[in-house]
């Protein structure tokens, strides 16, 4: 089942052979409940409680090739969720710092993960404030919709770093790919329509 999720991705456009390899190993079974595991290497988000969804493994892919990871690159996420977006990052071999604003999922995710043999760091917190004191970071990656860019993160990336969020109000968002040329220069590219869960300001 993961091989052919894979495959689905790969025609949609996937192309990174270090994303497909990724999503090939990480079990998105076990980041569901049980009585849901026929629905997870299906293309498609589903609930994972908290108001949350676990990504559509298309969505994933997309975001981690927009950010050109390689190994022992240092991303931060924001927004844990189910841990899976950081899962795949980790078996890329990246150093993944991962911020979570819902305690609920928070605590959750942290048995999780290190029951998989993953070991982010974790943190629970506001997303829009980032984690300054552990940057740089060679990419940011944001799992949920943003009804602006904040300026913290932007701050956050390294010279050449990329962040990948989803931008706007509303339903639906358009994927945003930020690459930071130097201390006051930032390329804005557009990438696509996503539908997102809001990102939410402070902590829950």
């Amino acid at each position: 089942m993961r091989r052919r999720l894979v495959e689905t991705i790969a025609l949609k456009g996937i192309s990174d052979k270090n994303v497909l390899d990724a999503m090939g190993k990480v079990p998105r079974h076990l980041f569901m409940e049980s009585s849901f595991i026929k629905f997870a290497y299906k293309d498609q988000a589903f609930p994972i409680g908290a108001g949350q969804t676990i990504s559509q493994p298309y969505t994933v892919a997309y975001q981690t090739q927009l950010l050109k990871v390689v190994r022992n690159a240092k991303i931060l996420e924001i927004g844990t969720g189910s841990g899976y977006q950081a899962a795949v990052l980790l078996e890329m071999g990246a150093r993944v710092f991962t911020i979570e604003r819902q305690q609920e999922l928070y605590v959750k995710v942290q048995q999780v993960l290190p029951q998989m043999g993953y070991h982010p760091r974790f943190f629970f917190g506001d997303g829009y404030k980032g984690l300054p004191t552990y940057g740089p970071y060679d990419g940011i990656v944001v799992t949920a919709g943003a009804p602006f860019i904040p300026e913290d993160l932007k701050n956050q990336l390294a010279i050449g770093g990329r962040m990948v969020i989803p931008v706007n109000n509303g339903d639906h968002q358009v994927m945003t790919l930020i690459i930071r040329h130097d201390e006051k220069e930032w390329e804005k590219q557009l990438c696509g329509d996503f539908a997102f869960v809001p990102m939410l300001k402070g902590t829950n």
